[in-house]
């Protein structure tokens, strides 16, 4: 079947998303460690990505590790300094499957508050086709139903989509749908698979 829609995630496909990097610039490898290893960090993540505010998440998840309450106000007031930098190859790819008049999505697990403060640096973030951002609708990657709203939504299944994200288990869930899929690892990777799928051209892909 011919490709309808690109799916692109967000977090290390168009924009970095590196915690511990960043923290390790900031307070240190090993003070890192002891607050990734104290605070469930994974687990209030997914929390705001399903939907959760994020200012209040952040101040409860303070209050309940007051030990680690310093670390915690940094998540929150440097939280855009995370989510970088652009992976400005990937927005160009994105740009040039516009400009041949193929449907771009995002697929992302993002927070509602998060999402709005991430767009205000990256335009790109306004530009999709159609959007599908888990805070708003609920769910994360890569529960099976996160995929089906959007093949509901779209009118879209099967191998008329083809999908990049970084993590393998969200690949798996794509994959188990019939979904046409890349696990990113680099964005040259990503324009080699555009190409080969008869997307782009070579030129096009740079």
């Amino acid at each position: 079947m011919t490709i309808k829609a690109v799916i692109f995630d967000i977090g290390n496909v168009l924009i970095g998303w590196q915690p511990e990097q960043f923290f390790d610039s900031v307070i240190g490898e090993d003070r890192r460690r002891g607050f990734f290893a104290a605070v469930d960090l994974h687990s209030m993540n997914d929390r705001i990505d399903a939907g959760a505010n994020f200012h209040d998440t952040l101040m409860q998840t303070a209050k309940d590790h007051s030990d680690w309450a310093d670390e915690i106000h940094l998540w929150h007031d440097r939280w855009i300094d995370m989510a970088a930098p652009l992976i400005t190859h990937s927005e160009r790819l994105m740009y040039a499957l516009q400009a041949k008049g193929i449907q771009v999505f995002s697929l992302t697990n993002f927070g509602i508050q998060t999402y709005d403060l991430a767009a205000e640096s990256y335009p790109f973030m306004r530009k999709f086709d159609r959007d599908f951002i888990s805070g708003h609708m609920g769910v994360i990657k890569p529960d099976s139903v996160i995929y089906q709203m959007l093949e509901d939504a779209s009118g879209l299944s099967g191998d008329a989509l083809l999908f990049a994200d970084d993590r393998q288990d969200n690949i798996d869930a794509a994959n188990a749908r019939g979904w046409q899929t890349h696990l990113f690892e680099h964005p040259q990777g990503w324009a080699n698979k555009l190409v080969t799928a008869g997307l782009l051209g070579r030129d096009e892909a740079q």
